[in-house]
């Protein structure tokens, strides 16, 4: 069983070091990493060649894009999806390994996002509050880390590609199908800096824009309000 990870990048120059050092830290040698490149104009895409990518794609901005062309570029029987500012928690391939030997066909991890130091206690507190859905979660975000078999993702025809809401899109596919998912109880750690830059801004939209999205909304309607998405 061959898993490969796919991490769609745009002008993260500043974290790729350290993100691909703990991600190389983490795999065992079967392992590929593929990094999708969305336009990045800050080097992302030297960076991420020079720290421990196998491959280094390029692909039109927007994650589910960048998603789409690394699934369809890679070579493991699993896929996992990471952003560049998550960081995988100690055992994680095992466990998605064993979930897949299981009989699952996709899944996904809790999320805990990290404030920095100086993050005032209701900051903290609404990330906390944002946190526990993924407790529970029967369709995960993107931040959960999500994984599937290729078979799987071919099934539904891929990653959709999406400029905002692929990762609630991809669940819901994957849940219709049938397929099995699995909820695993460790923890991906998350960066809160884009949370902490606009936290109000950031809490809106992670609890109205899943109901917009699910009453028709069109996501490029979503990615304009949202703003600066990647």
């Amino acid at each position: 069983m061959r898993l490969s990870v796919v991490m769609p990048v745009r002008d993260e120059a500043a974290t790729l070091p350290t993100t691909l050092a703990a991600l190389r830290a983490r795999l065992d040698g079967s392992a590929e990493v593929l990094v999708v490149d969305g336009g990045s104009s800050d080097g992302s895409a030297a960076i991420a060649g020079e720290h421990g990518a196998d491959r280094v794609l390029h692909a039109p901005g927007g994650r589910g894009g960048q998603l789409r062309a690394g699934v369809e570029a890679a070579a493991g029987d699993v896929l996992l999806l990471l952003h560049a500012d998550c960081r995988l928690p100690s055992g994680a391939f095992a466990a998605v390994r064993d979930a897949i030997a299981a009989g699952y066909d996709w899944g996904a991890f809790r999320v805990r996002h990290v404030p920095s130091p100086g993050a005032g206690r209701l900051r903290r507190l609404l990330l906390r509050i944002a946190d526990r859905r993924s407790w529970r979660t029967r369709l995960p975000y993107g931040d959960q880390a999500v994984f599937a078999t290729h078979a799987a993702l071919r099934s539904i025809g891929g990653v959709p590609d999406r400029p905002l809401m692929e990762d609630l899109e991809l669940s819901r596919r994957l849940r219709r199908a049938g397929l099995r998912m699995a909820r695993l109880p460790l923890a991906v750690e998350a960066d809160a800096r884009r949370f902490e830059a606009r936290p109000l801004h950031a809490t809106l939209c992670w609890w109205t824009f899943p109901t917009l999205y699910r009453l028709g909304v069109p996501p490029r309607v979503l990615a304009r309000w949202y703003g600066n998405v990647r």
